[in-house]
Parts: C-alpha cells; structure tokens; sequence
C-alpha cells in the first residue's frame, strides 16, 4: 500500500508541504447524480419548484462550493481557481438530475476534491430546493471522472455499466 501524503511518520495528521511542487495546468471533471420521482424532475422541468429555479442555485452553490473547499475539507490546500462550473443533464429513466463539475487551475497541487465538493453541494442543494415535494430523493455515484495535470498525468475513470 501507498504511503498516505497526509500522514507523517508518527502516524499524525499534516497538510502536505507543495512549495517543490512544479505548477502544471491541472483539471478535474466530477459527476453524481440525484435520483428522484418524476412528478419531482416535473417541477424542475416547468420551473414550478416552489422555492425557485432550482437549477441556477444549485449552480451558484457548487461553483462556491469549489472555491471553499479548503474550508470544508481539513488538510486541503487554498487554490486560486480559474475556472469552476456546474452543469445539469436531467434524466427520466430513472427520474432524476445527473450533476457534472469541471474545475481548472495552475498550481502545484490537484483540484479533484475542488470538483467532487462542488458535484456534492450542488446535489445537496437540489436536495434542499425539492426536499418539500420528495423527502425520499437520493444522491449517489458521486464520482472523480477524469483529472489531468501533475506528476500523477492523467486519469479516466471507466464508465459504469448501464451507460
């Protein structure tokens, strides 16, 4: 097994120290999805949500989600992104809205937690939006779908089966 980086000899906790890190352009591409039932996907799709369009907020949440991480999650460096944004592709079969995040910097260090947060906010935020109409909503397959940059190169997670 690989050496945890977040670990120091004694087994404790640290931030891990990038300052040799060279500064490449790094990406990261995120997905979940939000299962729900289709009279709930009908208030999105007609803009009838009673609290508004659920859509923009949970674009706007997730784009700040990305931007915060590092307040969210411990250990996790401040960056100083270039790019954030949060997209929507609504499904109905099943019924439900599949969230993708893509979010870029130049810096010495990944953004894959940046783009995972965001597609969890975002998921959380449509959750919060429809929670009135469909307590029974779930979020899942909340996943890393490809990053580049850095010392690693790059990863391309396999498709799931059924898509």
């Amino acid at each position: 097994m690989t050496r945890l980086s977040h670990l120091n000899a004694k087994g404790e906790a640290r931030m891990v120290d990038v300052t040799d890190k060279a500064v490449t352009q790094r990406t990261a591409r995120a997905e979940g999805f939000v299962a729900m039932a289709p009279a709930t996907l009908a208030l999105i799709d007609t803009g009838e949500a009673k609290k508004g369009d659920v859509l923009a907020a949970a674009r706007i949440a997730g784009i700040m989600a990305a931007k915060k991480t590092h307040e969210l999650i411990p250990l996790c460096h401040p960056l100083a992104l270039s790019k954030a944004t949060v997209d929507f592709e609504t499904s109905h079969a099943p019924a439900g809205i599949r969230v993708t995040a893509e979010v870029k910097v130049a810096g010495p260090t990944g953004v894959e937690m940046e783009a995972l947060t965001a597609v969890a906010v975002a998921c959380l935020t449509i959750y919060d939006m429809l929670k009135a109409a469909d307590k029974a909503m779930t979020l899942g397959d909340i996943r890393l779908v490809e990053k580049t940059g850095g010392r690693s190169g790059t990863y391309r997670a396999a498709d799931p089966v059924g898509r």
